[in-house]
């Protein structure tokens, strides 16, 4: 007889890889001579969840494309330096092609529920934005990366970047930032569709993210579902899933590649063999060769 996960166990491996991210990451995942700038502060004040961390590549030219690396976690735990335990490689391959990667902090659902992560991201994109001189960043050339959470909040932020969702910004002011390509793994797309977002738990990561189940806040779940903002200018995607992935049902990177195409956004959908929700196989030559050109093609 086959055994089934416990709903609950199934939700909350969504957030269980910070056994292996929340501490800083080793050095050694950075190329020689990468310049790590840390803990800088984007939101003028102290708060620990509103800081971010730069890392200038080796190679030194006048201007730099940037990455902004959006961690996942549930929206309720993990920090800047999620999923680059699993992610090395690519990483390396980011810095090694002359693109500066940003990881961002944002607030927790448990402290701070949705629009807070949202608003913290853009508030972070658009402080490096208007920084960019001091980093020698080519503001006109922004990718975003985010893993599970962080997918379904980069997806949300370029989505949405060419609308204007009030509550998505802080004070309500829309940031000036334009977003070039989305790179998305594994992030939920449509919470009407998403798996356990029925769970009367009052602990279900997604009911913690909305402030209540999705039947409860029907118009907030549209809101904070990045297929709800898509349309012919958006920007080109990259959308990574795993096969086998019990916490993120993989119709949901499906439905968002679909409805792109639709619209006739470009983007690429690659399904990775037997892969679970995140780990190793979503660094292997397979998926990065095809990233990088992807990136390369609307980044270069």
């Amino acid at each position: 007889m086959k055994k089934t996960l416990p709903l609950l166990v199934i939700l909350f491996s969504l957030f269980s890889h910070f056994s292996n991210a929340q501490a800083v990451p080793d050095k050694d995942i950075f190329p020689t001579g990468t310049t790590v700038l840390e803990n800088i502060p984007y939101a003028d004040d102290t708060l620990k969840k509103h800081t971010l961390d730069i890392y200038m590549p080796p190679v030194k030219t006048l201007s730099y494309p940037l990455i902004v690396w959006i961690h996942g976690g549930a929206w309720m735990s993990n920090d800047k330096h999620a999923d680059m335990g699993y992610m090395t490689n690519t990483i390396k391959a980011f810095l090694n092609a002359g693109y500066v990667l940003a990881s961002i902090d944002y607030r927790y659902s448990i402290t701070a529920p949705f629009p807070a992560q949202i608003q913290d991201c853009n508030r972070a994109i658009e402080y490096i934005y208007q920084n960019a001189a001091q980093y020698n960043i080519d503001e006109s050339k922004i990718a975003l990366i985010g893993f599970s959470a962080g997918g379904h909040l980069a997806s949300l932020i370029g989505l949405s970047n060419n609308n204007f969702e009030k509550s998505f910004y802080y004070n309500g002011k829309k940031p000036k930032f334009k977003v070039t390509v989305v790179l998305d793994f594994y992030g939920p797309s449509d919470f009407s569709t998403l798996k356990g977002n029925d769970s009367p738990d009052p602990k279900n990561p997604i009911t913690l993210l909305l402030g209540g189940t999705v039947a409860e806040k029907p118009e907030l779940a549209k809101k904070a579902s990045p297929i709800s903002y898509i349309d012919k200018n958006d920007p080109p995607f990259f959308i990574v899933q795993g096969e086998k992935d019990e916490s993120v049902n993989p119709d949901q990177s499906i439905l968002l590649s679909n409805l792109l195409k639709k619209v006739h956004v470009a983007n690429e959908l690659v399904i990775v063999p037997g892969a679970p929700h995140f780990g190793v196989m979503f660094d292997t030559d397979f998926v990065r060769k095809d990233l990088l050109s992807f990136l390369n093609k609307y980044m270069k």
